[in-house]
C-alpha cells in the first residue's frame, strides 16, 4: 500500500529546452531544482510517477546530523541548516519540526562507540551529547525499559515525508521550474561527446546537463548509457499508528525499533536495520562490491528470490529510446510491507510504552532503500560523460540529507565552488580504491 502523498499539478507541455533536466522527483531532485532555479537556470523535473511517490514518502521522516558517518557530517549539517529554515524559504509548511532526536541503549559497548563518534566530530561544534541513565529516564518517563544511556541532539528533528517534497516542488514551480509527472525519461543523446538532449516518453528536451536523482532506478538508467554505478537495495517496512498521547515530541531509536511523533498525532514506527534482499541479475553482477556490507549485516537481513528478479530496478533490461522503457511499466514501485515486521514492531512499541497499548496500525507500507557499498551517497559528475551528474545511493539517509545533497549538486552543475567538500561523494571512489570504511557507530 502506497503512503498518501500530497498531490501536485504537473506542467502540461514539455519545454523545448532547459539548462538542466532532473530525472527523479524525490526530495533530492526537487531540492536541486529549487537551488538551480535560484541561480537563474531553467530547470525541468521529470518524474515517471508522482512527486515523492517512492522512497521520499516511505522513509521514517528523521532529519538528523547526529551519528552520521564521518564523510557525511558536513553535508548533514548543511542539510539540517536548510531544513530548519525550509518553511520560511519555500513560503509554506514543509512539515519540518525541530523536536530533538535521541538513540537509547542498554549496551555499554554502544555507548563507547558513541563516545568515539563525539570525539571524532568535536571540531564541528554540534549540539547535544550523551545522557546518563537518569537523564534518559527523565526524557522518556513513559517507557518501561531501563536504558543505561542515550545520545541526543536538541537541534535535530523530523519532517512529514508526505508533505515535504511536494511542498518544495510547489515552491520550485512558483519560481519557474517545470515539473512533469507520469513522464519517464528513457535516456539521452549526445553530440560531440556531450549530452545534447533528453528523450522522454512524451518527446525530447534539449539540454546540456542532466542530474540523475532517480533513487533505486539510477543504475538501470545509467547502465543504458554504459555507466557503471554500484547500487543495491534493501526492502524495508514501516507503519504509522492511530493517534495517541505524546510520549516524546521527537524521534527515539532503540535496538528493536525506532519511532517518531507525527503531525497527525500518531507515530511512525520502523524496525531498526531489519529488511530483506531479493536476488536480481544486477545484484548478482555487483555482488563483489556488496559482499563486505552484507557480511556485516547478515544477521539483520533475509535473502530470497522474488518478482524483482525479472521486473524491477535490479532486473536486466534493455530498450530503445523510441520504445517504452521499464520506467513506464513501474510508475510507482510499491513493494508490499512485511506483516511479520509490522506485528513485531507494534508488539515492541506496546511493550516499551504500556500507555500505548491501545494504539493500532493505521497504515503500513513497504519501500526499497537504495544503497552504495560503503553506505555513503554519490553526488558527483560522471567522468567521461560531460553534462551528466549523479545524486543517488543515499543508503537510507536521503530524506534527511536531501536538501543539502540537492544544494551541493546544484553548486556543481552551476560551476560554483561547493559549500561542502564534494570529494567524499565521488563516483570514482568505487573504482580507484578510495571508497569509505563503514564505521561501527552507523
Amino acid at each position: 500500500m502506497s503512503p498518501r502523498v500530497e498531490a501536485l499539478h504537473s506542467n502540461d507541455a514539455l519545454p523545448a529546452r532547459a539548462d538542466v533536466v532532473i530525472v527523479g522527483g524525490g526530495i533530492v531532485g526537487v531540492c536541486a531544482a529549487l537551488a538551480l532555479r535560484k541561480r537563474g537556470l531553467s530547470v525541468a523535473v521529470l518524474e515517471k510517477g508522482v512527486i515523492a511517490g517512492e522512497q521520499s514518502s516511505r522513509n521514517w521522516g528523521w532529519c538528523r546530523e547526529q551519528l552520521r558517518s564521518l564523510p557525511e557530517v558536513p553535508l548533514a549539517m548543511k542539510s539540517m541548516a536548510l531544513w530548519r529554515n525550509m518553511s520560511d524559504a519555500i513560503g509554506e509548511d514543509s512539515g519540518f519540526r525541530q523536536t530533538g532526536m535521541m538513540v537509547v541503549t542498554k549496551d555499554p559497548s554502544e555507548v563507547a562507540r558513541w563516545e568515539g563518534w563525539l570525539r571524532s566530530t568535536k571540531a564541528y561544534g554540534m549540539e547535544g551529547g550523551l545522557l546518563s541513565a537518569s537523564e534518559t529516564h527523565a526524557a522518556l518517563p513513559a517507557t518501561s525499559e531501563r536504558w543505561i544511556g542515550a545520545i541526543h541532539s536538541p537541534v535535530d528533528g523530523w519532517a512529514e515525508p508526505a508533505i515535504a517534497a511536494p511542498a518544495i516542488a510547489r515552491s520550485a514551480q512558483r519560481q519557474g521550474v517545470t515539473i512533469h509527472q507520469q513522464c519517464a525519461v528513457r535516456g539521452w543523446e549526445t553530440s560531440a561527446g556531450r549530452i545534447s538532449h533528453v528523450v522522454t516518453e512524451r518527446g525530447e528536451i534539449r539540454t546540456q546537463a542532466v542530474l540523475c536523482a532517480a533513487g533505486a532506478w539510477s543504475t538501470m538508467l545509467l547502465r543504458r548509457h554504459g555507466i557503471d554505478f554500484p547500487q543495491s537495495g534493501v526492502y524495508a517496512t514501516a507503519f504509522r499508528t492511530t493517534a495517541a498521547a505524546q510520549i516524546h515530541p521527537g524521534g527515539v531509536g532503540s535496538p528493536k525499533f525506532s519511532y517518531r511523533r507525527r503531525i497527525d498525532g500518531g507515530y511512525t514506527i520502523g524496525l531498526r536495520g531489519r529488511g530483506r534482499i531479493e536476488l536480481t541479475p544486477m545484484g548478482l553482477r555487483q555482488a563483489r562490491h556488496f559482499a563486505p556490507l552484507f557480511i556485516r549485516r547478515r544477521g539483520e537481513l533475509t535473502i530470497r528470490i522474488g518478482k524483482s528478479f525479472l521486473s524491477g530496478p535490479g532486473a536486466w533490461s534493455s530498450w530503445q529510446l523510441d520504445r517504452p522503457s521499464p520506467f513506464e511499466r513501474h510508475r510507482i514501485y510499491d513493494p508490499s510491507p512485511d506483516p511479520k515486521l509490522i506485528e513485531a514492531g507494534l508488539a515492541a512499541f506496546h511493550a516499551a510504552y504500556p500507555s500505548m497499548a491501545h494504539t493500532r496500525v493505521a497504515e503500513s507500507w513497504g519501500g526499497l532503500i537504495d544503497a552504495t557499498p560503503d553506505m555513503v551517497p554519490v553526488i558527483s559528475p560522471v567522468d567521461g560523460v560531460p553534462g551528466c551528474y549523479l545524486a543517488s545511493g543515499f543508503s537510507g539517509h536521503g530524506f534527511a540529507i536531501g536538501p543539502g545533497a540537492g544544494f551541493l549538486a546544484a553548486e556543481m552543475i552551476a560551476g560554483e565552488v561547493p559549500s561542502v567538500d564534494p570529494t567524499p561523494f565521488r563516483l570514482e571512489r568505487f573504482f580507484d580504491g578510495t571508497q569509505h570504511r563503514i564505521h561501527q557507530w552507523v
